[in-house]
């Protein structure tokens, strides 16, 4: 509990002044002004340019804004699911990197890695469908105008009920791992997933890690990866691999089931992302295997 306490803090030490930062934007509007700067990527991933708006909103936040943001528009169903399939892989970029660099990756390289991620997936799912790059006709007003004080309120209200829930799972997250290991479950579930680590390019070791950000996501399962990591329990290359995996591919409890009140086909909403994280993973690996050869 001490240590569930101690992630808790530097969680909140995370999400307060970006989620603070991020509002402030959306509230003066220069988040929709900056939007035309993704008008190519936008084009080469066969969207609009208005897909940029929700895109941006989930790279800043969170896919709750992107929600918000994607669901006045009137897109077709093929492009809500390139943009969901977009953001569930690059969502709240910055925070989550911010976390994972605490156990062991660079900010900037796993920035790196979600944005190519997302954007070649959707890239090659877009080949699937048919003309996904219309434009969409915006007929009414789909912003209020506020007052500072009262998105600011705004903003408190939802950041209170946001860290109330982190801290409800990041302490069962942690209590569950503390029995599990007391009572010899850990290598029960290392064993139960030693198939799949092996599909997902990870060392055995790497099980616990991986389905408790797999299913909690990183922002939970990241305060368990960093008390892993301090503990050295896994090498720099197994930590990196796990990285990539999860930062590609994780809540996935939640996080796709978001998408299914849009109607779109759950297919689309977990199955491209497993596949990004096992190619990326094994690429990640060949990598590291042929500098190897060429050092020796």
């Amino acid at each position: 509990m001490k240590r569930g306490g101690r992630s808790f803090l530097w969680i909140c030490k995370i999400v307060v002044p970006v989620s603070l930062l991020t509002t402030i934007l959306q509230w003066t509007g220069w988040l929709d002004q900056i939007s035309f700067l993704f008008a190519p990527l936008m084009n080469f991933i066969n969207l609009p340019p208005e897909a940029a708006l929700p895109i941006i909103s989930a790279m800043l936040t969170n896919l709750y804004v992107a929600i918000a943001a994607m669901t006045p528009l009137p897109f077709t169903v093929e492009q809500m699911t390139l943009i969901a399939i977009f953001t569930l892989i690059c969502h709240n970029l910055i925070t989550e990197a911010i976390v994972q660099h605490r156990s062991g990756m660079n900010v900037a390289k796993i920035i790196a890695v979600r944005f190519a991620a997302a954007v070649l997936t959707v890239f090659i799912v877009s080949q699937f469908f048919g003309d996904t790059g219309e434009a969409v006709e915006v007929s009414a007003q789909l912003t209020h105008e506020t007052s500072l004080l009262a998105a600011i309120r705004d903003w408190g209200i939802g950041l209170i009920i946001l860290l109330l829930r982190i801290l409800g799972i990041v302490m069962a997250v942690m209590i569950m791992l503390e029995l599990s290991e007391s009572l010899g479950w850990t290598d029960r579930v290392v064993r139960a997933c030693r198939p799949l680590m092996r599909v997902l390019g990870l060392s055995e070791q790497s099980a616990t890690l991986w389905v408790t950000s797999a299913a909690f996501g990183l922002m939970y399962g990241g305060a368990v990866t960093i008390d892993k990591a301090r503990k050295g329990n896994l090498g720099k290359q197994e930590l990196e691999r796990l990285h990539i995996s999860i930062a590609i591919n994780h809540g996935l409890v939640e996080d796709p089931a978001l998408f299914l009140a849009l109607a779109l086909n759950p297919l689309w909403l977990w199955g491209p992302k497993l596949v990004t994280a096992i190619v990326a993973v094994q690429l990640y690996r060949a990598v590291q295997h042929l500098r190897g050869r060429l050092r020796s």
